[in-house]
């Protein structure tokens, strides 16, 4: 959170020592501010488009997000050695597209197609044999070393809002705690209330959220990036404010170009709040 602070009146005696004071701190916030995007954007990435031949554009990211599936626990490592701290791989509990494994398996379990994106479709996320799977994924990526599960689409909540899609990924979600790891839920903010910021006690534990599109947004039409609406910036900050009083870290992922002032505003208000930030210049999420 933005910490202010409050000045008194001092004697004249210290006048020019705080003049002094002022004038380096000021030049600390010309030298710091200008880097600061820069800085701040290194801290964390999301790259769910880079295949391992291509890692190299993960290269100085701190903490990253990948899609593990198609890396090997070596490639993993070579991550760590190139600088990743944090490895943290995407999970969808929610959907499922038609060129990942187990498609042809769940083809005749889904809800309704995933609107923009034409080989995905919404799960009926109730059915046994979709937590058993989820749970063979999650291990399979634990076991590849991953420090943590970056869980996309819990917002078919937000579209199939019964108590049979929630409690369902009440259980999925609740389950992963058993490996240790980082639980970041993507989206999926009518899960999130529901399940950890309205109860007194969280029904489940997670890390964190990321949240994309709170300043900028999709143009599927017209294959554009473009700004986000007010109203829902509005919406997004109010939540993003409520999960980080119930002590979770915040992280958005932005799509623009990079340098603008789209980019200082954002990079401004992650520093104000303590969030942390990801501008794609794609949709594809390709570095």
């Amino acid at each position: 959170m933005k910490k202010m602070r409050a000045y008194g009146v001092f004697m004249n005696a210290k006048r020019g020592l705080l003049i002094l004071l002022a004038v380096v701190a000021a030049l600390a916030c010309l030298s710091g501010c200008s880097r600061a995007p820069q800085a701040r954007e290194s801290a964390y990435g999301v790259f769910l488009g880079v295949d391992p031949q291509d890692a190299d554009k993960l290269a100085g990211y701190e903490t990253v997000v990948i899609d593990a599936t198609y890396y090997t626990k070596a490639e993993l490592a070579a991550l760590r050695e190139n600088g990743a701290k944090t490895i943290w791989s995407y999970l969808n509990i929610g959907s499922i597209e038609t060129f990942r494994d187990g498609y042809d398996a769940f083809r005749d379990d889904t809800l309704a197609p995933y609107e923009n994106w034409p080989d995905e479709y919404w799960m009926d996320v109730s059915l046994p044999a979709w937590q058993s799977f989820i749970a063979d994924c999650a291990a399979a990526l634990a076991e590849k070393g991953v420090d943590g599960f970056f869980l996309d689409n819990a917002d078919v909540y937000y579209f199939f809002p019964t108590d049979e899609i929630f409690n369902a990924l009440t259980e999925m979600v609740g389950s992963l705690e058993s490996f240790g790891l980082d639980v970041i839920v993507n989206g999926g903010d009518a899960f999130v209330e529901r399940a950890v910021l309205a109860p007194d006690e969280p029904l489940v534990n997670i890390t964190g959220v990321n949240q994309e599109c709170v300043f900028t947004n999709i143009d599927f039409s017209r294959s554009r990036l473009v700004r986000q609406d007010a109203e829902t910036t509005r919406y997004y900050q109010d939540y993003l404010n409520l999960c980080a009083e119930k002590g979770l870290r915040v992280f958005l992922t932005e799509y623009a170009g990079r340098g603008g002032w789209l980019e200082r505003k954002i990079d401004r208000y992650c520093e104000n709040n303590g969030f942390f930030y990801y501008l794609s210049p794609s949709a594809e999420l390709d570095g």
